[in-house]
């Protein structure tokens, strides 16, 4: 008996050094480990007045009380292991390492976002700087989001089975402050993963992190099933100048029906422009938005091209129950200045052989079809590429804000997306979203004001079809053209004049549309 508790004892150490050695190279493996968070620091009001700018990569810890090295969190996560294995049975097999030092890795990766997120934290409470932090943008909205328990959505809905829902006016309560062009926006929150391909030499490596960056773009749904973002008006636009990720953007309603929403982002390492359209069909329980269009992302330095579709969304439990939000379809991602390879994956579906929700499986493949890179995780999560325990995490998303729940679901960077400087009014067109009245008086969490401001802008829009039709007039789009692509698609691209005409005094003296 002795003899066999030591055999064990030996076996199971002999294991733990090796799950040790394997959990240090998927460590040292990992592209997290490489990225740095860059933050402003603006003293407080007792300390100089400079500002500091710090970078602070995510392998390091804060605290110099609590500092380890990430080898040491490491044997100190197995020594606490050691433990619980010790308590159980004997039955484990070599053939659970596989799952075990895989979900150790995913462990890992979310230690070091933490990291990131536990620096955000005490910056932002002063811990760091013993002074008030701001990073220019606001932390949290006016107003947390109404009570939409008491509106009916079956005396709504019940005429309309089947049908187009965008012709459907529905109450204030279950939009939320945002609209579709900003919508388009949030698909940037994670553009330096178009940076990091920028500056890949990598023809493989630089559709990795195409697709995780395409990926990325659906994180921001998961807690949104709730609300939906607001019907832009023909005419209405929105831009955006990130200076912390180095890119502009801006983006208009170009058609009313069927509905299609512009937008062209640029920087230095890449541009990106898209335009969408949509087609929602409610199927009594459901709904599904169908996604008709390409997005697209060009690298100079490389000459790359990529282009790529949406996969449908579906939300559940639209009249009763908890809703929740489901992504599915095939995505193809080619690189239309090269053969070299291309890209395709999968969201997968739940279903009644696959309960495994936001799944995402795809593969890279080269000229002649052979894989190259295999990809796999969850569109909420995180993408890894490669197989098992040594897979690398390319992305995840960033953590939620304090009472999210409370806040429509918004991330940091959703929160941001609707707030006007005062400083930006003189400079913007006024049809550029934030200065439309039903959004912000929602934001603010005056509803009575919200709706009626609703109900006339929409029939502020009615009233001018109407005109445009009975004298034979088309709407023509101030910032974009339509071109065809290779396909004969249909396709709207920026016609190179809103920056221009932003410029010093800004759109003050342009003539816009009067839309609110």
């Amino acid at each position: 008996m002795g003899l066999g508790a030591a055999g064990w004892l030996r076996s199971a150490l002999n294991q733990n050094a090796e799950l040790r050695s394997r959990l240090n190279r998927i460590h040292s493996e990992s592209v997290i480990c490489d990225q740095v968070v860059s933050v402003n620091i603006i003293p407080s009001p007792d300390e100089a007045s400079e500002q500091i700018h710090v970078s602070l990569p995510l392998s390091q810890q804060v605290s110099h009380e609590s500092r380890l090295s990430m080898s040491e969190s490491v044997s100190e996560f197995f020594d606490a292991q050691e433990v619980l294995l010790s308590a159980s049975s004997s039955e484990n097999e070599a053939s659970d390492d596989e799952s075990y030092v895989s979900d150790v890795s995913d462990n890992i990766s979310e230690d070091n976002t933490s990291v990131a997120d536990n620096i955000s934290r005490q910056i932002l409470n002063g811990e760091l700087t013993g002074g008030a932090f701001r990073n220019g943008r606001r932390t949290c909205l006016p107003s947390p989001c109404p009570d939409t328990s008491n509106i009916n959505l079956w005396n709504i809905l019940r005429n309309n089975i089947g049908k187009d829902l965008s012709k459907v006016s529905m109450p204030v309560e279950l939009n939320e402050p945002l609209n579709t062009l900003q919508h388009l926006c949030e698909e940037l929150e994670y553009s330096e993963l178009l940076d990091k391909a920028a500056e890949s030499d990598d023809v493989y490596e630089r559709m990795v992190l195409i697709a995780a960056f395409a990926t990325s773009g659906y994180a921001s749904t998961y807690y949104r099933a709730g609300s939906k973002p607001f019907n832009p008006v023909l005419g209405e636009t929105y831009e955006t100048i990130r200076e912390d990720k180095g890119f502009r953007f801006f983006a208009e309603q170009v058609s009313h029906h069927p509905p299609i929403s512009a937008c062209h982002c640029e920087s230095k390492n890449f541009v990106f422009w898209q335009d969408i359209r949509w087609k929602n069909k409610f199927w009594g329980k459901s709904m599904e938005i169908l996604p008709i269009g390409t997005l697209n992302v060009t690298l100079p330095k490389y000459g790359d091209c990529y282009v790529w579709n949406k996969v449908t969304t579906c939300i559940h439990n639209i009249l009763s129950g908890r809703r929740w939000i489901e992504h599915y379809g095939e995505v193809t991602i080619r690189n239309t200045k090269s053969s070299a390879c291309i890209c395709k994956l999968t969201f997968v579906k739940v279903n009644y052989w696959n309960s495994n929700v936001n799944e995402v499986q795809g593969v890279i493949m080269d000229q002649e079809g052979k894989v190259v890179h295999r990809l796999f995780g969850k569109w909420h999560e995180g993408l890894y590429c490669g197989v098992g325990p040594s897979a690398k995490c390319i992305w995840r998303p960033g953590s939620m804000p304090t009472n999210y729940e409370r806040y429509y679901g918004f991330t940091r960077f959703a929160i941001e997306l609707n707030e006007l400087d005062p400083a930006l009014k003189d400079l913007l067109p006024s049809t550029d979203a934030r200065f439309r009245p039903d959004q912000r008086f929602l934001e603010e969490g005056n509803l009575e004001t919200a709706a009626a401001e609703k109900q006339r802008i929409e029939e502020r829009q009615r009233t001018r079809r109407r005109y445009l039709e009975e004298n034979n007039m088309e709407h023509i789009p101030k910032f974009f053209k339509k071109v065809f692509d290779a396909n004969q698609r249909e396709a709207w691209v920026s016609n190179d004049s809103y920056w221009e005409l932003r410029k010093d005094p800004g759109f003050s003296k342009v003539e816009t549309l009067v839309l609110w």
